[in-house]
């Protein structure tokens, strides 16, 4: 509610078609290094299935882990009854920094495709264990009364 009264009305229009614009956007700068099942205009988002160079062992997650170095969230990554290894209103220059950091994963993962496989480098906590995490979690409350 407050995302739409900060939109205000007039803005409120424009969130629909600059998503689409956003992802087509994003697709396009990078469907040469990262593959792209299906190649058609998306509306509001898209699926890469991991590097489009798959030689060096670097998965989805390896690559969202490094996007953390960066100052990135990650997307949404692995729909597996879809693909393998898949992933609204954000400026040009958020979109284009987005893009050139891609990018330069992208490159990471042929030069030094260790650095992908131990990331994040720069978090306080390093990669956890997901499986173990989501099968045991270990959830803490601690009462500041």
């Amino acid at each position: 509610y407050t995302y739409i009264l900060m939109l205000g009305k007039q803005n409120i229009k424009m969130v629909g078609p600059l998503a689409v614009l956003g992802a087509n956007y994003i697709k396009e700068s990078l469907k040469d290094v990262y593959k792209l099942p299906i190649e058609s205009v998306c509306k509001h988002e898209f699926v890469f299935d991991g590097l489009a160079d798959q030689s060096t062992g670097v998965t989805t997650l390896d690559i969202a882990k490094r996007l953390l170095d960066y100052g990135f969230h990650a997307p949404t990554i692995y729909f597996p009854l879809l693909f393998h290894q898949s992933t609204e209103t954000e400026s040009k220059e958020t979109l284009d920094g987005f893009i050139e950091i891609m990018k330069h994963i992208a490159a990471e993962a042929i030069a030094d495709p260790e650095s992908l496989k131990t990331a994040p480098h720069t978090t306080p906590v390093r990669r956890l264990d997901e499986t173990t995490a989501a099968r045991q979690p270990i959830l803490r409350y601690i009462s500041e009364v």
